[in-house]
């Protein structure tokens, strides 16, 4: 692989490879210490601030007072790059701005630089540990925060910190729920069930898709009446196609040295196997004789050194050195994929929910998904893209051709109907208007 095509940025503040806004986080002086600065602004100040008069969110909170009103703990292990992370995010944000007061726990990362901003204090707590000893200790920490902040439900959205979360909440008597983010590894003979139980125990848990809840009810025996089905969402105003300037697309064209004569596809997510970069280079292969485009794979493969070789040894062995770029991390997201013509998520183990697909769709995209998991909701086959056989690169070599051969006005129609889906299903408004739902009902509640 030549090296002018093999783009590795360092920046500062880089985006998550699906978007993620990545923010400098100044670090807690102490463990367990609250790390929002004394300086900023309150969450009732900052809501007051965000919340425009007479609007719906107003008017929400009004027809509530005097109701028991949810104050939210979400606990999670970190606050780095990812859908967990910025759905957390995305839910205090909502909390404030209808007037709530909310916290988050978490061994701290990037994020934390949005609390802040929004005025949510953010407890920094060793989280990530799986250490028996220390889920135990968080337990203890919690429940004093649980006490001490006046918290009446708290939100687990991972299994080691979910244990000290359920743990405190029921020392404190207090609501617990928890959001299904993954398929949880089952282990030799299903034995990680009662590791992973814990996401099961929740009064309510949040199934993020279709592919989840069969997971959830299929090895867990959980009762129906006790899931909720939320999205995860799309950010309308950022992945808006009109809203990227075409100063911004010509910068990350130019930043990453991409080709203006070729049609461009585009591969996001972290390199590891099961994502599928090996597999769009398959089926890329069976393509080169077009000569018509150019791949971009983004995303860090966080220590994997050998897969990052193993790709571009595979690269070179079809004489494909100049089609191929790698960026490790890229700033702007929406512009590099307005800059785009195709967006593939060839993911060979099942998506949670599949976020860049569906960004890609909001962004107006063609956009080419694996036959498996969240993909299965987030694309309408035939309609807003088109679903490809799971690790079948002579399948997905076909649908690229098909993207690749698309007319002008084909493209446009597919775009409109993509972004039309998008935003009727899988936005953050959405999103956050069904959590906040479930928040009130569960603090009105008896404790179960």
């Amino acid at each position: 692989m030549s090296k002018d095509k093999v783009k590795n940025t360092e920046n500062n503040r880089p985006d998550a490879a699906d978007g993620t806004p990545a923010f400098a986080s100044p670090a807690a002086e102490n463990s367990g210490k609250a790390s929002v600065s004394a300086s900023r602004p309150s969450g009732a100040a900052v809501q007051n601030a965000l919340q425009p008069s007479g609007s719906s969110a107003a008017r929400n909170t009004s027809a509530l007072r005097g109701s028991v009103e949810p104050v939210v703990l979400q606990v999670l292990p970190e606050l780095g790059q990812g859908g967990v992370e910025l759905g957390t995010v995305q839910i205090a944000e909502a909390l404030v701005q209808h007037g709530y007061r909310t916290y988050v726990a978490s061994q701290g990362g990037r994020l934390e630089y949005s609390l802040e901003r929004l005025g949510v204090k953010h407890f920094t707590l060793p989280l990530k540990s799986k250490n028996p000893f220390t889920i135990l200790k968080n337990a203890s920490r919690l429940a004093e925060i649980i006490k001490k902040e006046g918290i009446n439900i708290v939100h687990a959205r991972s299994r080691a910190p979910a244990w000290s979360a359920y743990l405190a909440a029921k020392k404190a008597g207090v609501h617990y729920m928890t959001t299904f983010h993954g398929t949880y590894g089952l282990g030799p003979g299903g034995i990680k069930k009662i590791y992973n139980r814990v996401m099961t125990l929740g009064e309510k848990v949040i199934v993020i898709s279709s592919h989840i809840k069969r997971h959830v009810l299929e090895n867990y025996h959980t009762p129906e009446n006790k899931l909720v089905f939320i999205h995860r969402c799309v950010d309308m105003e950022k992945f808006n196609p009109e809203a990227v300037s075409a100063e911004r697309m010509k910068s990350v064209i130019e930043q990453y040295d991409l080709p203006t004569d070729k049609q461009l596809i585009l591969l996001i997510g972290r390199l590891t196997h099961w994502k599928g970069q090996w597999l769009l280079i398959e089926a890329l292969s069976k393509l080169k004789a077009r000569g018509d485009f150019h791949c971009i794979f983004t995303g860090d493969d966080q220590g994997r050194v050998k897969y990052t070789e193993s790709l571009a040894a595979q690269i070179r062995a079809h004489g494909m050195d100049g089609d191929f770029t790698f960026i490790r991390h890229t700033d702007d997201v929406p512009a590099l994929m307005k800059a785009c013509d195709i967006v593939v998520s060839a993911s060979v183990e099942p998506e949670a929910f599949g976020r860049i697909a569906a960004e890609g769709e909001a962004m107006g995209k063609i956009v080419l998904a694996s036959n498996i998991g969240g993909s299965l909701d987030n694309l309408k086959d035939g309609v807003t893209g088109r679903h490809f056989v799971s690790g079948d690169a002579d399948d997905l070599s076909r649908k690229l051709e098909w993207a690749l051969n698309l007319p002008a006005d084909e493209r446009k129609k597919i775009a409109s109907a993509a972004r039309n889906f998008v935003k009727e299903n899988f936005t953050k408004q959405i999103m956050c208007d069904k959590t906040l739902d479930v928040y009130r009902a569960l603090a009105e509640s008896p404790l179960r």
